[in-house]
């Protein structure tokens, strides 16, 4: 088989890409579960507040400091009572507790309600699809995510791509697995066994065919 320059330059990217995140790993993940226990790690999954949402923040009794705020790029949000509290990488119900913490110096017993809008979440929680599907993004994770809701997200693959060559990179324990995934078996062939279950920070790397 003749190999053009481009091919060439492409598989030297592509090695380079496997080598610089993933090494030479071949794990397997699980088929993708429609009903998962209680006890993992997806079902225990909570929202975290990121840069761009949209808090609703409501002070019982207290309509005055209560009102609608966004996320600033560095995390915080001023109040008319408070200035810069941070509230990125904070779950709503945490955040709640921590207001009403920091406002107990200005009012009596305050109770605290934090309603999310718009659902950015910090970058560490969003999916990433690179390489060859049709809309290469980042996509905000969410609860019970699997492979096929992504690639629906993402709209499929390119005509070019190996679906079935790619791989999910995935933090365990403080390091970078790489799993081999079937995408064009799940979406071209139907195989639901080549489905798999999604957390937040994973990665999706798409390669080129060689035809």
């Amino acid at each position: 088989m003749l190999f053009t320059n481009k091919h060439i330059a492409t598989l030297s990217l592509a090695c380079g890409i496997s080598l610089g995140l993933i090494g030479c790993s071949t794990n397997h993940l699980p088929t993708a579960t429609l009903h998962p226990s209680k006890t993992t790690n997806i079902s225990e999954y909570s929202y975290l507040i990121g840069p761009g949402d949209t808090l609703n923040i409501f002070v019982w009794r207290n309509p005055e400091i209560s009102g609608s705020f966004v996320v600033r790029p560095d995390g915080k949000i001023t109040t008319s009572l408070v200035e810069d509290i941070s509230v990125s990488g904070k779950t709503p119900t945490e955040l709640a507790r921590n207001i009403e913490q920091t406002l107990s110096t200005y009012i009596k017993d305050p109770i605290v309600t934090v309603s999310v809008n718009g659902f950015v979440g910090p970058f560490s929680e969003q999916v990433r699809v690179i390489g060859q599907a049709a809309k290469p993004m980042a996509v905000n994770y969410q609860q019970n995510m699997t492979l096929l809701d992504l690639m629906v997200v993402v709209g499929g693959l390119t005509q070019f791509a190996d679906g079935d060559a790619a791989k999910l990179v995935r933090v365990v324990n403080g390091k970078q697995q790489s799993y081999n995934i079937k995408i064009n078996s799940l979406i071209n062939s139907g195989d639901i066994s080549a489905n798999v279950d999604l957390l937040p920070g994973d990665i999706i790397i798409i390669p080129e065919a060689w035809f």
